[in-house]
């Protein structure tokens, strides 16, 4: 096709709510770029967490495809066993760990990456699938409300624990899975624990995902003089367990319209796969980078993004020097 025609195309796609649909993969994949070869992730390493359905597990199937060893996690022993199995079944030859972590659970996740750190000597790939939309406001372990321990808390103590893997592979990727429901939230660094008011699910969600943005901006930022490539990535609208279960409404009324797993998981594969080149913002939808923020929103306050960053760093115990760190 004509260069300028898909690029108004794809203007028009990402301006539309026909974008998030699997209209919009369908057409994009008529100009979109290269599959990854097939072998292109052969004698790598990569962990998805949140990997036991939808997604997640797709996401695992096809990274296992392109010859990756996946380290399939999830909370529940038993769904892991049973997604990891699924996979094996499908791609012959796949090598699948079970992996048992609860994300939001920060104690557990220092446990697991220090038990992985001793089994595994570097990483090519990490993908932060992990998600939750509780209906009522729900504490961790540690106290932290629920969605920002899965979305922001777990997923940045998980990066910053498994750097040294990530830099021992001589190129990696970390690909944060946001939602485009994240446009319809500015980022405020007020009231992260969600303790103020009634306690909203859906809207508590579209904020953590936007801190998962701004997050993974800030750690590409921080490690962009290095080989660690960070990301974050939107899925569009899909037809997965989890969106039946918290949206069932949005589910009845788009669902001859909804993408299956695997496309929605297709940005996050062929991001550590090919490892393209990428520029602030680093926010990604159907292997294009995508503005963070509308035309009609401002732009991130930087004060704002230091005080976020400032309090995941302190949540988490994690350093708080945000500037770029070289290897």
């Amino acid at each position: 096709m004509n260069p300028s025609l898909t690029s108004i195309a794809d203007v028009l796609l990402d301006r539309s709510l026909v974008g998030y649909t699997k209209l919009g993969s369908g057409l994009r994949r008529l100009w979109w770029p290269a599959d990854p070869p097939s072998d292109a992730l052969a004698g790598k390493r990569v962990v998805v967490t949140g990997a036991t359905a939808g997604i997640g597990e797709a996401m695992a199937g096809s990274f296992a495809g392109l010859g990756a060893e996946v380290h399939l996690v999830g909370r529940n022993r038993d769904r892991v066993r049973r997604s990891a199995a699924a996979i094996r079944e499908t791609v012959p030859g796949a090598v699948v760990h079970d992996e048992v972590c609860d994300v939001g659970d920060l104690d557990a996740v220092r446990e697991w990456t220090d038990d992985l750190s001793t089994r595994v000597d570097a990483l090519h790939g990490v993908v932060h699938n992990a998600g939750a939309m509780p209906k009522q406001r729900v504490e961790t372990p540690q106290g932290h409300e629920s969605q920002l321990a899965v979305h922001v808390l777990g997923p940045h103590l998980i990066t910053d624990r498994l750097l040294p893997l990530l830099r021992n592979a001589g190129g990696s990727s970390v690909v944060f899975m946001s939602s485009g429901g994240m446009y319809s939230s500015a980022l405020s660094a007020d009231d992260l624990e969600s303790t103020r008011g009634d306690y909203d699910g859906v809207r508590v969600y579209a904020r953590t995902k936007r801190m998962q943005v701004v997050l993974a901006d800030a750690w590409a930022t921080r490690l962009a003089s290095g080989d660690v490539r960070v990301e974050s990535m939107h899925p569009g609208w899909a037809e997965t367990p989890g969106v039946a279960e918290a949206l069932p409404t949005f589910r009845s009324i788009t669902l001859p319209l909804l993408r299956d797993a695997r496309d929605a998981a297709d940005t996050a594969v062929w991001l550590v796969a090919t490892r393209p080149e990428s520029s602030p913002g680093h926010f990604w939808h159907d292997r294009a980078q995508r503005p963070t923020t509308f035309g009609w929103q401002r732009p991130q306050d930087p004060a704002v993004v230091a005080r976020v960053l400032d309090a995941v760093s302190s949540m988490t115990g994690t350093t708080r020097n945000w500037a770029a760190l070289g290897d």
